[in-house]
């Protein structure tokens, strides 16, 4: 289990991505690209690889706090705006939910985080329009293949450059790219609700989990061969069954 190696090719993944960007919005007929920026690390990266692909002018970074969003995802967005000197907004989003919140005063953490994530994509897709740019996308491999994401929330975009990259390659190719250290070192958090952390919420660490991913997605092993490979039993199952929910 431990020599299993995610390594990537910092060099290579950064070129194919770029122009994977460039390629799939030029063919669209657009120049522009619009990113929610979080300030966490995998739209850190999705608004790197973009300002890249198409030049820090021609990409629009959106933040969209809510009353208990973290100050320091802010300060660490305009970190990265002001490193990339790309365009940016901020849009404020409470009053939106709010009205939806309170109807219900026993609403769980997870509809409340949803109803965040799609309010968000409907601000994130109106500013496409008067910037004339397509939404790029934010989600990576690991937060896909187990369905910690929300759909028609983080999900909607109109390329996702980053969807075949695990969290600890994101990671990697983040450090390569320069992306501001206290975005990188920080404990990854969708920052729905406070202290929440996305480790916290899965149970258990992207390094474990991407490894044993590796082996069911991409080396189509069976459980029981993971099992023999090193990895917890119970482990296991939890994660193949998060994967079968989440397949369709």
């Amino acid at each position: 289990m431990n020599s299993l190696d995610l390594s990537i090719n910092p060099s290579l993944a950064r070129q194919i991505l770029t122009g994977f960007i460039k390629s799939e919005i030029t063919r669209a007929g657009f120049a522009r690209a619009v990113v929610g920026l979080s300030g966490g690390l995998d739209s850190a990266l999705s608004c790197a690889l973009a300002a890249e692909a198409l030049g820090p002018e021609n990409v629009l970074a959106v933040r969209m706090p809510y009353q208990a969003s973290s100050r320091d995802s802010l300060e660490h967005a305009q970190l990265l705006v002001d490193q990339l000197k790309v365009q940016s907004e901020t849009i404020e989003i409470t009053d939106m939910v709010e009205p939806l919140i309170r109807r219900d005063p026993d609403m769980s953490k997870i509809r409340q985080g949803n109803i965040l994530a799609r309010a968000r994509m409907i601000v994130l897709y109106d500013r496409t329009e008067p910037f004339q740019g397509l939404a790029v996308g934010t989600s990576n491999k690991t937060e896909i293949l187990l369905g910690y994401s929300t759909l028609w929330g983080d999900m909607a975009c109109a390329i996702n450059p980053i969807g075949d990259l695990y969290k600890t390659q994101v990671r990697q190719l983040a450090q390569a790219m320069d992306i501001p250290a206290p975005i990188v070192d920080k404990p990854p958090s969708a920052d729905l609700w406070a202290g929440q952390t996305d480790e916290g919420e899965l149970g258990f660490t992207y390094a474990e989990v991407d490894k044993l991913l590796y082996l069911l997605v991409d080396q189509r092993c069976l459980p029981e061969e993971c099992v023999e490979a090193g990895f917890d039993k119970a482990f296991v199952e939890k994660v193949v069954a998060r994967i079968r929910r989440y397949q369709f």
